[in-house]
């Protein structure tokens, strides 16, 4: 079940969740091939979690303001 216009559930944050891993996969990947290595730093290691978590909030706030049909900025019908 979606949740109602400026609320969230619990599978809205499990989602998030989701999102900000693959995100932050995705960065990683793209970043080990443009650099061509993989070092185990914090400056390699810092976009990728500042991108899934931005990923992630952008979910929550998308899914915050959006009602339970998905339509954004609309409250319930």
């Amino acid at each position: 079940m979606n949740s109602k216009f400026l609320s969230l559930n619990w599978m809205d944050l499990l989602k998030g969740l989701l999102i900000a891993i693959i995100g932050a996969m995705l960065t990683g990947i793209y970043q080990g091939i443009h650099a061509r290595t993989l070092t185990f730093t914090w400056t390699f290691f810092q976009p990728i979690i500042l991108t899934g978590l931005d990923a992630a909030f952008a979910y929550l706030i998308k899914n915050f303001l959006s009602n339970s049909q998905g339509e954004p900025l609309r409250t319930e019908k």
